[in-house]
């Protein structure tokens, strides 16, 4: 996978109390401006995913808990196109991707309870799941190593077709 996919890693800080850190700073990312954020709170098992747009720029965080994420490059012209990478988000390890438009992500709940956190940017109106594009999770085409034979799916998920 190319360095498309941007990784920061915010260090926490971290006491008998818990946890603090930081997520967003303006000029962090330059010539982005993030329109809204969206939080998903998962149980564990749950795959959320793969999902893409052709505008949209996704800086995601997990907020509580620990997801599994894969990204996968859905740009068809890419000489990487299906191409995927996979990280482990926590609020321990302070890691972020910042995802461009035409690349699917995906989410899965490691522990009891997590909570992904998406921070957006695109222009005009945002792309809603009805317009997104969506590849099926366990596409032999992709190959993803996921850490589960059987996730809890959307009917959205369960009903996405596979790549030609």
């Amino acid at each position: 996978m190319p360095n498309e996919i941007k990784k920061f890693v915010n260090t926490p800080f971290e006491d008998h109390r818990g946890l603090y850190w930081t997520t967003w700073e303006q000029g962090k990312i330059k010539n982005l401006k993030f329109n809204h954020d969206k939080f998903s709170s998962s149980k564990k098992n749950v795959l959320r995913g793969l999902h893409s747009d052709t505008k949209t720029w996704k800086l995601i965080s997990c907020i509580f808990g620990e997801i599994f994420v894969v990204v996968v490059n859905n740009k068809k012209n890419s000489e990487n196109y299906l191409r995927w990478k996979s990280w482990v988000l926590s609020p321990k390890n302070g890691l972020q991707l910042l995802i461009p438009p035409n690349y699917a992500n995906g989410h899965l709940c490691l522990t009891n309870e997590c909570v992904l956190h998406y921070k957006l940017s695109y222009p005009g109106v945002y792309v809603d799941a009805k317009d997104q594009t969506t590849l099926k999770w366990n596409d032999p085409k992709l190959r993803i190593i996921w850490p589960i034979e059987n996730p809890i799916l959307s009917d959205r998920d369960k009903k996405a077709k596979l790549t030609l």
